[in-house]
């Protein structure tokens, strides 16, 4: 996906998930399509293109003496085919742009970039690989540095990522 596409994104789902609290829908705007385990789907309508995503809250947030405020990892498909399971992650606060976020399932870790308070894998190769791995796996990490310097991490469930990525994905044809 393109850069533009990746900025608009973010500032369609950072808005949307401003007003999410946990498993409960979004504004108004963006619908519940479904609740797998421990990742729900929405739908969202933006012009004439749909977006609809697996999201999920992390089960763990370290270290526990700072505030991270919301924090969510998701899955993306756009109806137009601008993304088609485009993992990221939204932070509550902005990163650090110099210490790359990382992604591991298992022993395979997967580098991201930063923009803002959202983090992106720079090649589809590594996309495919990360949702291929969380569908296999049990456990996500992704370990981040804030912008003020902050190392943190978090933990992600993946029960239920394979249901809410085939949910997605049929949202959005």
């Amino acid at each position: 996906m393109k850069p533009s596409h990746r900025t608009f994104f973010t500032g369609i789902i950072f808005a949307s998930a401003l007003s999410l609290s946990a498993h409960s829908a979004f504004a108004a705007s963006a619908k519940l399509e479904g609740v797998f385990t421990d990742w729900s789907v929405y739908s969202k309508s933006e012009g004439n293109d749909r977006i609809c995503y697996a999201l999920a809250k992390p089960s763990t947030k370290a270290p526990k003496s700072v505030n991270h405020g919301d924090i969510y990892f998701m899955v993306a498909n756009w109806k137009s085919g601008a993304a088609k399971e485009q993992p990221s992650l939204l932070t509550g606060y902005s990163l650090k742009v110099e210490v790359p976020p990382s992604a591991r399932v298992g022993s395979a870790k997967t580098p991201m970039y930063s923009a803002q308070n959202e983090a992106f894998i720079e090649s589809d190769t590594d996309e495919k690989k990360l949702v291929r791995a969380m569908r296999k796996g049990s456990n996500m990490r992704v370990d981040a540095m804030s912008a003020r310097g902050t190392q943190t991490s978090y933990e992600f469930s993946l029960r239920g990522i394979t249901a809410a990525l085939r949910k997605a994905k049929t949202v959005c044809q």
